[in-house]
């Protein structure tokens, strides 16, 4: 045996070499003998197609993609005789050579595999290849949040007397293919899934290799992985929690093992992507426990108090799927040309953004807070992503006077000149709804002195 990976025999394609990197997506299961001698697992192909008993194997890495199926690393003591790279290495052993690896750098990819470590190098080089194989399919990478993204959950202790009624509403794990509202005694919660979301994964993996990103625990992280993916058809083990960030309190496309220029993120939560804003897609807050509205600062009653909840047709995952199908057809637009590795999908963003609000010029009035510039505040550089042009004179190309009191002077100047003048929130719907809105549905009143 040199080293090679190989499939197990009982596979139908058995005579061919297949690398680890095509797997990764697969359950990795780790065996690892004191002894020089291991048990041979089962009868293994070499390169050649001949198979082979060896006795001085250290180290085995079976790899199970499905049942019939397996890829198998083997390092023997004929390998520590060649010059090896050591391209990454689990529990400090080298994923090819088996010897022990002093250096530490690189990335840790735990959710693969417990105690994997792949070099700089390496994870380039399995970006690029991944990355290649994905064009031929059409498909891009999609990276998805969890809370107030696809689901809302709550604690058992945190439900409120308007809320009692759902204790008799809901499904467990085990029937997670057929409800929307689950009790998770494990975790002593409640989650209620985003209306539309299993049609939008359904939908979404015919244009998207997709992974889970949550900064949840773990155990959490893989029980509402059961909850929206029971088949295991979508994610497999791509399911990142807070263990395996390599920033506190920050979120990464580091330990995504897809190339950033064909990555698109959806999350509630821009801040974590303090890197990766181009990438990112922003959705707007999933709140249908009370507890959720409570955590963010909402005086109101949440839709599960008001035993209402979002609209499957024109809700935010519909919505935002269709603006995913758009970017994936301008990514693939045959007239662009053919060279599509030196495209970029945060480019294809930014160009579709653009149009929402594209043809708009605002002026402020009585948003920002005194001696503020301007140009720095969020909604500003947000209306400017939609496509609209910023101003903080008036003059007569001004399309909207955006402001909180209708009795400002610009306020009154847009009565007057019949130019629209609309809520802060107006700007803000647009962005979530990747369209202009009506401007008559976000109206100001004058501030009482």
């Amino acid at each position: 045996m040199n080293g090679r990976m190989s499939l197990v025999a009982d596979s139908p394609d058995a005579n061919e070499i297949r690398p680890l990197d095509e797997f990764f997506g697969s359950q990795v299961n780790w065996c690892r003998k004191k002894r020089r001698k291991v048990e041979v697992l089962n009868c293994v192909i070499d390169p050649q197609g001949s198979t082979a008993h060896d006795e001085k194997l250290q180290i085995l890495v079976l790899v199970t993609v499905s049942s019939n199926v397996h890829l198998l690393l083997c390092a023997g003591a004929s390998v520590e005789k060649d010059t090896c790279t050591h391209p990454g290495d689990i529990g400090g052993l080298c994923i090819r050579c088996g010897q022990k690896v002093d250096d530490q750098s690189g990335v840790a990819f735990g959710y693969i595999h417990k105690d994997l470590r792949l070099g700089n190098h390496e994870v380039a080089r399995i970006r690029k290849r991944d990355f290649k194989n994905l064009l031929r399919q059409k498909k891009l990478y999609l990276v998805l949040d969890l809370d107030h993204t696809l689901l809302n959950s709550t604690r058992f202790l945190d439900i409120t007397l308007e809320e009692e009624y759902l204790r008799s509403q809901t499904h467990t794990l085990q029937e997670a293919s057929k409800g929307s509202l689950f009790r998770l005694d494990y975790l002593h919660m409640f989650t209620k899934l985003r209306p539309f979301v299993r049609t939008f994964l359904k939908e979404a993996s015919n244009f998207f290799e997709m992974y889970i990103y949550t900064m949840g625990e773990r155990a959490y992280a893989m029980e509402m992985a059961k909850l929206l993916d029971p088949e295991n058809i979508y994610f497999n083990s791509k399911v990142i929690a807070q263990g395996d960030c390599t920033q506190k309190h920050q979120k990464g496309l580091d330990v995504v093992l897809g190339h950033e220029s064909a990555v698109l993120i959806l999350d509630d939560t821009e801040p974590v992507w303090v890197k990766h804003k181009d990438n990112l897609i922003l959705m707007e807050r999933y709140h249908f426990f009370a507890s959720s509205c409570r955590q963010f600062g909402f005086n109101c009653k949440s839709l599960s108090e008001l035993k209402s909840d979002e609209s499957e047709a024109d809700g935010a995952l519909a919505t935002v799927l269709e603006v995913l199908k758009q970017i994936h057809r301008m990514f693939f637009d045959q007239k662009l040309g053919d060279n599509l590795v030196e495209r970029d999908v945060r480019q294809v963003l930014k160009t579709v953004r653009k149009e929402v609000l594209k043809g708009c010029k605002l002026v402020f009035s009585r948003v920002f807070p005194t001696k503020f510039q301007a140009e720095n505040h969020q909604l500003w550089k947000m209306a400017e992503q939609l496509g609209a042009l910023c101003t903080v004179e008036l003059d007569p190309s001004v399309t909207h006077v955006v402001s909180t009191d209708a009795g400002t002077e610009k306020s009154r100047w847009a009565e007057q000149e019949r130019r629209f003048l609309v809520h802060p929130r107006w700007i803000e719907a647009a962005n979530y709804l990747w369209q202009k809105q009506p401007e008559e549905n976000f109206p100001v009143k004058q501030t009482k002195n």
